[in-house]
């Protein structure tokens, strides 16, 4: 079968003749259209390399990574242990002036992934530390903590943002999200208070419930799962840093929305519910299948294992686990093993929709 993915309406290839054309024109030097030429065949060679099947994920490119990372954990440990004689915000902003300095030659020059992904991390702990000494000596002077934290976190999602508009770091997105997620939580809080914390799992993601909480994370999920398609759609092939940005996006939306549907659909008891979870489920596979990302399947597995032991009346002796083991297994292999005709199948079967032909390249016949 042969991939290929629909282009937006309007979208126009450059071609050789184009390159060509654009140098007699004096837009661009001919070392620079060799160079766009030498990219574009790299890229399609990368993809064709590329099985139908890979969700493209890097967390290091070899061993001297990991060696290099190592080095870098002890040489920031030894800085801030050094700093820790000075007292204040100096050890958290000595940490992350460091690790900005070291980006600047391991991210953006060497480009070196889990040494990169490292420095996001220290960068992030040393910048929100900062922060977060710095406006505790303001904590006295406000009335509401709870605007203190709002502030800490706005400010501290600015210092992630400035790093990642600087270096590109895919990993970044998730510290981001993460304060991300307790700026949504503060507002929804001050809109639908939580309350007191629920006693339960199911309680805590329950929207029939009654309390802010399970609203937060499913307005946190929404936005989570829309950034991360914006930054696939702005790479469908799969071969860029937005589409690893992208990634660790679908990494926070999944569970976020997952445990909310699903544990909201549970909970309306009885068989109704165990169906309700089905239908959530089975919507749940068709968004994982749609946009290619297996993180939602995988956030779900819990549940799927609840719905077999009610649909198959599986007990709790050995056997009956065993069985349970193997069936959920079964359909986990068989829906990694053929996700590609899965996938193609039901992309085939939906009709053009927004956003459709900027998703992942499928197979457009079967």
């Amino acid at each position: 079968m042969t991939e290929t993915a629909a282009l937006p309406h309007g979208t126009a290839l450059l071609t050789p003749d184009d390159l060509r054309a654009a140098v007699a024109a004096g837009t661009i030097t001919e070392a620079q259209a060799a160079r766009l030429t030498v990219l574009a065949q790299a890229r399609a060679g990368q993809r064709a390399a590329m099985g139908p099947d890979d969700e493209p994920f890097e967390l290091f490119k070899g061993f001297a990574e990991i060696f290099v990372s190592v080095g870098l954990i002890l040489l920031i440990a030894g800085v801030m242990t050094l700093a820790a004689i000075m007292e204040g915000p100096v050890l958290p902003a000595i940490a992350a002036a460091v690790a900005w300095g070291l980006a600047l030659y391991f991210t953006r020059r060497r480009r070196m992934t889990l040494p990169s992904i490292v420095l996001a991390v220290a960068f992030a702990c040393g910048a929100l530390g900062t922060i977060g000494q710095l406006m505790g000596k303001m904590l006295d002077n406000m009335q509401e903590a709870r605007g203190w934290v709002l502030l800490y976190a706005v400010l501290g999602l600015i210092a992630l943002a400035a790093h990642f508009r600087t270096f590109r770091v895919p990993f970044m997105a998730l510290p981001m999200g993460l304060v991300a997620a307790a700026i949504v939580f503060l507002l929804v809080d001050w809109v639908m208070p939580f309350g007191d914390f629920p006693d339960s799992w199911e309680a805590a993601f329950d929207l029939t419930h009654g309390t802010g909480l399970p609203v937060a994370t499913l307005i946190f999920g929404l936005l989570a799962l829309a950034a991360g398609l914006y930054c696939d759609m702005r790479d469908p092939w799969r071969l860029g840093r937005w589409s690893a940005t992208g990634f660790w996006l679908h990494i926070l939306a999944a569970p976020a929305l997952v445990n909310t549907v699903a544990l909201t659909a549970w909970n309306t008891g009885g068989t109704a519910g165990y169906l309700a979870l089905a239908l959530a489920l089975v919507v749940i596979t068709g968004l994982a299948l749609a946009i290619d990302r297996r993180s939602f399947l995988t956030a779900g597995l819990g549940y799927l294992a609840v719905l077999l032991v009610w649909a198959l009346r599986i007990g709790e002796s050995t056997g009956s686990i065993a069985l349970l083991l193997l069936i959920l297994g079964a359909i986990v292999t068989g829906l990694g093993s053929w996700w590609t005709d899965l996938r193609g199948a039901l992309m085939r079967a939906l009709p053009a929709f927004p956003g459709k032909n900027r998703l992942p390249p499928y197979a457009e016949q079967p």
